[in-house]
């Protein structure tokens, strides 16, 4: 085999160890000659750009070079040569010299123009100017550049820049950020009820993309049910913009009042229409006031709770229960102690009950300081909520006459299993119930399972390999009730099993419901991360209804020595049997044998007498007593909880809000797990605002995101956005929202 060895003009561009390009001067054209080894095969002028782009993809088509050959020796870009060489694959070389499109009359006519430039006038970005009236992003832009249309909103000769606020901010002499002076000395003195809500043109507004969850708040009803149930007395903050507060700082992140004091209280004031937010002390004597009546909270939270399920009814007849615990760690009063799996232990803390939907939305939430379970707060708190706020309910008549149709489906873990609670709900309430069973029997032959394609809430499809069977469970007379018992056999041959008493559903059905129920799970991971679930907003001390029952202390000692002792005497027979046993393996020793097995037995009988006498002194005291009745070493203060339930009640608002928005722009991402963390950036990135009072609208410039494909998603969730129509609260300003221009 011979070796060709690289000959190259001694003043030429290589391209690669055959090819080679040489210029050189002919009068004032410079022309280029391409060589194959030591021959010429083409040449073209210089700034002839379509024979370069043709021979260079003929090149690249016919295997002399490569793609990349061409990039390095011409610094070209990629996407050039790309496009060139699929040129040339549709239509070879008479693709390059083809004369180019004539365009017909103008498109930017003069009524185009006209209607342009209107929208313009109205606020309307360049973007949505285009898309409007089906033109160009670039021909509208060179017609803006041209100086045939005009933007008239342009911030960037009033709006003030962030520097410019900071320093008037610092330098206002009634504190930080207080620049409206004279409507603070007017609410002091009562001449004003509250101050008004103004906005003035900004830039590069810190946490802008708050402005964007507003439509959002607006529709899970955070102010008009906010307005009904509390009121607050005359002062410079208003009630909206308390809970407008609270709700930015769920949304970007600020967990509690005292983190509030490390962010700019100017760039969150500008966000609300104010000069600055309260401090941290105005905040909390005004959460105070707004938090006195707990039955007003109630009421709130109740109505809302309402208000979402008839908004969601297709995800209201299916509710999940699960439990939460918030560890208490202070000293003023002996909570109860309830076991926490996750940290396996039994710590003091408050029980909150969430009822969510399939997609993990919270409904609302039961706190129990004193709790019995999740089966009591079922049968007490949850299930008369739910019996009269749950909507398409079938009627009495509707339900006398199909036996095996159900009201609703409530979905929860092992904890709730109970064959009698089960048939009470049934029989008294027609309400299914969805579980893991416990006490599962043997394994079912696998030929019993079959796979079906699933559709899970969350729009997933995955594959179940799932078998059914009817069984009775239930071992107490009046307590036993037929089921139906759904397994999913899973890859590792385990078998997890299912009970129902939704008769009306396929296996199906009841599996995807069942499984569902990780939605809840993530639900609570996501706040506590992000919303701070476990934090206890109140330390205020109240006073328990006397007659709320308790577990006995007296009877609880008992108990717990009784326990104690029987682990010890089970200890002692475990010996005795092991003297037994080596008696028998060793023959012999016969009196060594005797007298070890006589002392364990008097040790034996002697635990076995007090064990007795405890049971018998533990049936003297009543497992359960009312508080009054406790000793006062014993006595139990209620952590106040109203703050806690104004506060829980903002949260689900704010998380709702942050569901929907993230729901909206999936469609647009690689993954859905993409969805709110983009929100969570959009919610961070700056923004300009821009009032137009001539217009009736706020306009909310939004900086452009990380990438492309986040700017779509961002850009198609304020085009909903702006369908809304939401006015902002305290104001006659319609919201308007529009990604920064490209130019």
């Amino acid at each position: 085999m011979q070796t060709l060895l690289p000959i190259v003009p001694a003043d030429g561009l290589i391209i690669n160890r055959m090819l080679s390009v040489v210029k050189r001067t002919e009068g004032e054209k410079t022309i280029w000659t391409y060589f194959s080894g030591i021959g010429p095969v083409f040449e073209h002028d210089s700034d002839d750009l379509r024979s370069f782009k043709m021979y260079t993809s003929q090149l690249i088509c016919s295997g002399q070079c490569r793609k990349v050959d061409i990039i390095k020796a011409f610094n070209v870009s990629k996407s050039l040569v790309g496009r060139a060489v699929k040129k040339y694959q549709g239509g070879g070389v008479a693709a390059f010299y083809e004369p180019p499109n004539v365009r017909g009359a103008s498109v930017l006519t003069p009524d185009v123009l006209t209607r342009a430039q209107k929208l313009l006038d109205n606020g309307k970005s360049r973007r949505e100017v285009s898309d409007h009236l089906e033109l160009k992003y670039d021909t509208l832009k060179k017609a803006i550049n041209d100086g045939r249309l005009h933007e008239t909103d342009k911030i960037a000769s009033n709006g003030s820049t962030k520097s410019q606020r900071s320093a008037t901010d610092a330098k206002a002499e009634m504190g930080v950020g207080c620049t409206r002076e004279a409507e603070r000395v007017a609410a002091a003195t009562g001449e004003i009820a509250c101050a008004a809500t103004k906005f003035e043109s900004c830039r590069d507004v810190s946490f802008g993309g708050l402005l964007c969850t507003v439509p959002a708040l607006v529709a899970n009803g955070l102010f008009d049910s906010v307005k009904k149930h509390f009121r607050l007395q005359k002062g410079y903050y208003a009630l909206i913009h308390v809970v407008l507060l609270m709700a930015y700082m769920w949304l970007c992140r600020i967990k509690s009042s005292e983190q509030l004091r490390y962010h700019s209280c100017g760039e969150l004031g500008k966000l609300m229409g104010l000069d600055r937010v309260p401090e941290v002390r105005t905040l909390r004597e005004k959460l105070s006031f707004i938090c006195t009546d707990r039955q007003a909270i109630e009421d709130w939270r109740m109505e809302l709770s309402e208000s979402w399920m008839h908004q969601n009814k297709e995800l209201s007849g299916v509710l999940y229960v699960d439990g939460h615990v918030k560890v208490y760690h202070g000293s003023q009063t002996p909570l109860p102690r309830r076991y926490i799996s996750t940290r396996r232990l039994c710590l003091r803390g408050i029980t909150d009950y969430w009822v969510n939907d399939m997609l993990g939305q919270p409904f609302f939430v039961v706190s129990r300081q004193i709790d019995r379970g999740l089966l009591e707060a079922l049968r007490s708190d949850i299930v008369p909520k739910l019996l009269k706020d749950v909507p398409r309910q079938p009627s009495a008549q509707l339900l006398k006459e199909k036996p095996l149709l159900h009201r609703f489906i409530l979905v929860f873990d092992r904890e709730g299993y109970s064959p009698g609670f089960f048939r009470q709900m049934w029989d008294k309430h027609r309400i299914a119930c969805i579980t893991y069973r416990k006490y599962c029997t043997a394994d079912w032959p696998e030929s019993e399972f079959k796979e079906f394609d699933c559709e899970m809430p969350n729009g997933e499809t995955i594959k179940m390999k799932l078998a059914e069977r009817g069984v009775q469970i239930g071992n107490k007379k009046g307590e036993q009730i037929w089921v139906r018992e759904v397994r999913k056999l899973t890859e590792s041959g385990h078998q997890t099993s299912v009970i129902s008493t939704a008769y009306s559903l396929p296996a199906r059905q009841i599996a995807i419901y069942m499984f569902s129920r990780w939605s809840q799970e993530n639900f609570f991971s996501y706040m506590k991360q992000h919303y701070n679930i476990d934090a206890l907003t109140s330390y205020t001390l109240g006073e328990f209804p006397e007659t709320k029952r308790v577990i006995n202390p007296r009877w609880k000692h008992l108990d717990k020595k009784i326990r104690s002792e029987n682990g010890k005497l089970a200890r002692k027979k475990a010996e005795l049997g092991d003297i037994e046993i080596d008696y028998r393996q060793q023959s012999g020793e016969i009196e060594k044998y005797m007298r070890e097995k006589g002392e364990l037995l008097e040790i034996i009988d002697q635990m076995s007498l007090e064990i007795k006498n405890l049971k018998q002194e533990r049936k003297q005291h009543p497992k359960h007593v009312e508080l009054s009745q406790l000793p006062e070493q014993h006595q139990i203060k209620m952590l106040d909880p109203k703050k806690k339930m104004f506060v829980d009640t903002i949260k689900m608002i704010a998380y709702r809000s942050e569901t929907a928005m993230a729901m909206q722009i999936k469609k647009f991402l690689k993954k859905d797990s993409d969805a709110r963390p983009l929100i969570r950036k959009l919610i961070s990135t700056e923004v300009d605002i821009i009032p137009d009072a001539s217009s009736g609208r706020l306009v909310v410039q939004v900086h452009r995101m990380n990438n492309p494909r986040s700017d779509r998603a961002a850009e198609h969730l304020l085009r909903l956005l702006n369908e809304t129509d939401t006015i902002f609260p305290q104001t006659h300003l319609r919201l308007h929202y529009r990604m920064a221009d490209l130019s």
